[in-house]
């Protein structure tokens, strides 16, 4: 694993990734893939992880934080209420900020679920989603960390009575619900969120309203669970408290990292039902190969006249070499001009189609093998 620098590039659009919210889009005439078998981490990969570790961090340190002091502590007075009101409505203003700080460099998933969930929407390759994860989940812990380092500042505290504001169920829950009642209540909410996220990012959503909408949606569910089980519906929230807390969260949060996965993946599907092109033709254009060029020879180079050098008049039926044959069938099975197959449409499994930019139309071009007999 090596990390390259990418001062020397001239912009992100040549051959650089380009991050929409949840999702990253491919310019065209990026680099094949190496086939070293070595994993390539250039600058713009580096600080896409480096945002989420600390977009995860944040949001931990200040979530788990205003559960602490709200339940832990008990500041929340008379009321019951109040405290579950103010912790979910921390957890979604801290979204709506890391939504405007990160979401332009990574996206801003800072949940592993959601991770997931935009993997099996064909939004992100597997290389980003197993990085994004190992980066969220180092991010919880160094929070969780940072809150346990300030809440020692207070001679009160005392993490087995009190703990770190991490899940749990039995006689860490309000209700004392139960772990099948906090499963299911995990891939419900887990579910509703991640759908409203992948649905929000979409490429026909408003921009504007995407960091209001998320926000909005994680201080709904969070309220609705905080009595049950205190409220995740992310992987990485419950592991960082977790792991640093120790003792009976700890040997609880297997709940908390298997059933927001499981409620992604339900989302994941509903959302492919629900909108069953958007993935699939961002899945064809994303793993399309990139654009192979190649230059003619010197001599076959149209001239002013309109004729190639070799005598050959310009747009004649007999190509010269290195030029594309008009006729030719597409690899895709299209022929240029053909009404029952337009340019603008992509078949599965087309390996020599060119796509110019997202949403543009495929350029066809003649496979190799024909090329070279026609030069011949």
């Amino acid at each position: 694993m090596a990390l390259r620098s990418t001062a020397g590039q001239s912009q992100p659009g040549a051959g650089q990734p380009q991050t929409e919210l949840g999702r990253t889009r491919p310019q065209t005439g990026s680099p094949a893939p190496s086939t070293s078998g070595s994993v390539v981490i250039d600058a713009n990969m580096a600080r896409k992880y480096t945002a989420e570790l600390i977009g995860t961090g944040l949001l931990v340190f200040f979530g788990a934080g205003m559960a602490t002091i709200s339940f832990g502590f008990h500041a929340f007075g008379g009321s019951v209420a109040a405290g579950i009101l103010l912790t979910g409505l921390t957890f979604g203003l801290v979204l709506m900020g890391l939504v405007a700080v990160i979401g332009p460099i990574s996206g801003c998933h800072v949940n592993p679920a959601v991770t997931l969930a935009q993997f099996l929407a064909k939004r992100i390759t597997a290389i980003d989603t197993i990085a994004y994860m190992v980066s969220q989940l180092i991010g919880a812990f160094l929070g969780a960390l940072l809150l346990l380092w300030v809440m020692h500042t207070s001679p009160f505290y005392s993490r087995p009575r009190i703990g770190l504001g991490a899940n749990g169920y039995g006689a860490l829950s309000l209700l004392h619900a139960s772990g099948g009642g906090a499963f299911l209540i995990e891939i419900i909410i887990t579910a509703v969120f991640v759908l409203i996220v992948l649905s929000a990012t979409r490429s026909q959503a408003n921009v504007a309203i995407q960091g209001a909408v998320l926000g909005v949606a994680l201080a709904l569910v969070i309220m609705m669970s905080i009595p049950i089980d205190g409220g995740s519906a992310n992987p990485a929230r419950s592991f960082g408290p977790g792991i640093v807390a120790g003792g009976p969260w700890l040997s609880q949060l297997w709940v908390f990292l298997i059933a927001p996965l499981v409620g992604a993946v339900l989302a994941a599907g509903v959302f492919m039902l629900l909108h069953p092109h958007e993935g699939v033709e961002f899945g064809w254009r994303r793993f399309a190969p990139p654009a192979r060029t190649t230059s003619a020879p010197a001599g076959d180079q149209p001239s002013a006249t309109g004729q190639a050098d070799g005598g050959q008049p310009a747009g004649s039926g007999t190509p010269g070499a290195g030029a594309t044959a008009t006729g030719a069938t597409a690899s895709n099975g299209a022929r240029p001009g053909d009404p029952e197959n337009p340019p603008g449409r992509l078949k599965r499994g087309a390996r020599d189609v060119t796509t110019i930019g997202v949403g543009a139309a495929p350029t066809p071009r003649l496979p190799s093998a024909l090329g070279a007999a026609a030069a011949g």
